[in-house]
């Protein structure tokens, strides 16, 4: 028996794994073959910038990002753009521009080897008895079950985990489309985007290399496809250049305002990352929040598995008290109004276009 089972190895899992895998007999599954070749299909759909927050967990951890997980161009500045009123304005940013998928490789290549892998595993469900959990999952094409004393849900957004608890789990959700372009020039910024006639959340551009990167978080259930097109032909009038599409994604995109949606697990059973509804409200960062769950459980873990949700639970009180104070940025951001005074005013920008 293990002593403890993860489902998913981006930032979450593969945080977890090599937290609680030190001391822990573990298993981690994933649907990718993270320490073979980027397969192209089935990655994380991400822009892969890694704000001050992540990058203060990093540091916590005493980790510090290899060369080969950054991207050209590194930049420092964002530039705003009311898409209705175009009005704009630049703002100082320290983001890092990263690979996301050699992101994930590098954080799995700091997991024990003690850890347990499972790649090109698919979660198929379990069962929960007084004892423990029985997972059950395919890999190489035949069913198998493992039995563990706990069993972590890091498989984000569209959690199968979540699903299988049945916890009547209903955040507001977004579908995430993002769009890669050859490009002729490099920008000297990232670009966030606003259009309520779009999205009531917002839009991006990102710089990555050769290519630049179109994203938008749009509401589920609208017309996703013909307002991503929407958006893209209002880009293309403030001169970006978007002839040559190098293919487009899909995702849903979680959005737990003032904290509700977030979801811990029950039982013998915890949600970390994305999977709970741990991401920022204002901007849909993540990986912070994967870092900080998963840090609170792998400490949660530290005692009898029966204790840990409750455990858990307390140690994510300051997390979610972010999440509310993220919500409380959301309407200088989001509210036209309040958004176009803002940028009327120019306050805390560098300049203006």
């Amino acid at each position: 028996m293990y002593d403890l089972i993860i489902v998913g190895a981006g930032p979450a899992g593969a945080t977890l794994a090599r937290l609680a895998g030190k001391r822990l007999k573990t298993l981690v599954l994933d649907r990718r073959d993270l320490e073979g070749p980027v397969a192209g299909t089935g990655e994380k759909l991400c822009g892969g910038l890694l704000a001050p927050d992540a990058q203060e967990m990093l540091a916590r951890f005493g980790l510090g990002l290899p060369a080969q997980v950054l991207v050209s161009p590194q930049l420092f500045a964002v530039r705003a753009i009311d898409l209705i009123t175009r009005q704009q304005r630049i703002y100082p940013r320290n983001y890092l521009n990263v690979n996301r998928q050699a992101m994930d490789r590098w954080l799995v290549s700091l997991i024990p080897p003690a850890v347990e892998r499972g790649w090109g595993a698919q979660f198929l469900g379990f069962v929960q008895s007084q004892e423990g959990v029985e997972v059950s999952f395919s890999l190489g094409g035949e069913r198998q079950k493992a039995r563990t004393r706990f069993l972590a849900g890091a498989d984000g957004a569209l959690s199968r985990v979540r699903a299988e608890l049945g916890l009547g789990f209903t955040p507001p959700s977004y579908t995430a489309i993002q769009e890669a372009f050859a490009a002729k020039a490099p920008s000297p910024y990232f670009s966030a985007l606003f259009d309520r006639k779009i999205t009531d959340f917002y839009a991006w551009t990102i710089p990555k290399g050769d290519r630049l990167l179109v994203g938008a978080a749009l509401p589920r259930g609208a017309a996703g496809p013909a307002q991503f097109a929407e958006l893209k032909g209002k880009l293309q009038g403030l001169g970006f250049d978007l002839d040559t599409s190098l293919g487009r994604e899909g995702t849903m995109l979680l959005r737990p305002l003032g904290g509700r949606g977030l979801a811990w697990g029950r039982g013998r059973v915890a949600l970390i990352g994305e999977a709970g509804g741990w991401i920022s409200p204002s901007s849909a960062e993540g990986i912070s929040y994967a870092f900080r769950s998963a840090l609170a459980l792998a400490r949660a873990l530290e005692g009898n598995p029966e204790g840990a949700l409750r455990r858990y639970r307390a140690l994510t009180r300051a997390l979610v008290l972010n999440i509310v104070a993220k919500t409380a940025k959301c309407p200088p951001m989001y509210q036209p109004f309040l958004r176009r005074l803002a940028l009327g005013t120019g306050l805390l920008s560098i300049q203006d276009i």
